[in-house]
This record gives structure tokens, C-alpha cells and sequence, in this order.
């Protein structure tokens, strides 16, 4: 029950966002995708995935992940089809199993997907702003540069994130590595 208190308010908020979505690829792209994926992960908030189901359950948010990148894809989610699409899988198929085997990746995985997100995303703006055509059918050139300067705003964002708990520090983690067993913080003493 928590769990869908916590993912409701996400995900009503990006079904209000749909009719702007037409008329802002920013809206659309960069607020509404990022806000049902997060509706899934605070769907899976609580609940623990087995150990052999974090490459599956990864490979399937990837997968997801990877399909909607694609400007294609993009303007698909404008149609009713892929309207509907685009609010199931996004939170059901990446946000969910992505929250369920986030802690099974290791920290130097995790690190390689940060830094791989980092610069798909200015690579991304980068393309955006400078293409010469539309990438986007569904949207103006201005609006795709317009996005491709959200990119790189996000990916500013996400760096400051990321950076600032390796460069000033963390709290330490309580929870024992995913390749440990049971009581092997009693083992350290």
C-alpha cells in the first residue's frame, strides 16, 4: 500500500503532463519518461529481487531503456498505441525491474552506467542542437534544440549528483555487499 502511495503521485503527474507532451519534446522527453520511470521504481521500493534475477531483470530495463531512446520511438509515444505503450512499459519494464536489480550491480557496474548515461546524454544534445535536420518528426527544429540543450543541462544536473558524494563524502553503508554472506559484518570485528 506505501508503495503505491509513494509511486501515485509520480505517475498522475506525468499522465497530466500527456496533452503538453505534443507541444514540448522537453516536457515530453526530459519530465514526463524520467517521471514514469520513477513511478515504477517507488512502485518496486520496497521489495527485493533473488540475486539470479538482477541480469534478467536488468537486461529488461535496458532493453526498455534502449527503445525509447529512438527518436522513432519518440514520436510513436504520440499516438494512442504508443501513448498506452509508453505508460505501461515505462514504469512496469524499466522502472520496476531496474529499482529490483539496482542493488545486485556492483558499484564499478553502477559507476559504468552513470558514466554511460553522462554521455549518451551529451552526446544526445549535442546531436540534437546541431543536426541539420528534424530528428524528431513530431517536433519543430527549434524545439529539437531546444531539447537537445535540456540534455545537456541534465547531464550537468546529474554530474553535480553523482560527483558531490565522492568528492565530499558519504554516510557509511550499513548493508553488507551483495556477495557476502549472512553475518559477515559480525566477521569484521
Amino acid at each position: 500500500m506505501t508503495r503505491c502511495v509513494l509511486a501515485a503521485p509520480a505517475f498522475f503527474t506525468a499522465l497530466a503532463l500527456r496533452w503538453g507532451a505534443a507541444e514540448s519534446p522537453i516536457q515530453h522527453v526530459l519530465i514526463q519518461m524520467p517521471l514514469l520511470v520513477l513511478a515504477g521504481a517507488l512502485l518496486a521500493w520496497n521489495l527485493k529481487a533473488r540475486r539470479d534475477w538482477a541480469l534478467p531483470l536488468f537486461i529488461l530495463a535496458l532493453s526498455v531503456f534502449l527503445f525509447w531512446m529512438l527518436p522513432r520511438s519518440v514520436d510513436w509515444a504520440l499516438t494512442r498505441a504508443g501513448e498506452v505503450a509508453k505508460l505501461v512499459s515505462l514504469p512496469l519494464l524499466l522502472g520496476v525491474p531496474l529499482r529490483l536489480s539496482w542493488p545486485w550491480l556492483g558499484p564499478v557496474l553502477r559507476g559504468f552506467l552513470q558514466a554511460n548515461a553522462l554521455s549518451m546524454l551529451g552526446v544526445l544534445g549535442f546531436l540534437y542542437i546541431h543536426a541539420p535536420i528534424r530528428i524528431c518528426n513530431s517536433y519543430l527544429v527549434s524545439d529539437q534544440q531546444d531539447l537537445g540543450v535540456g540534455f545537456l543541462i541534465a547531464a550537468a544536473g546529474l554530474t553535480c549528483l553523482w560527483v558531490c558524494p565522492v568528492l565530499f563524502g558519504q554516510a557509511e553503508q550499513d548493508a553488507s555487499p551483495p556477495w557476502s554472506f549472512p553475518g559477515a559484518k559480525d566477521l569484521k570485528s
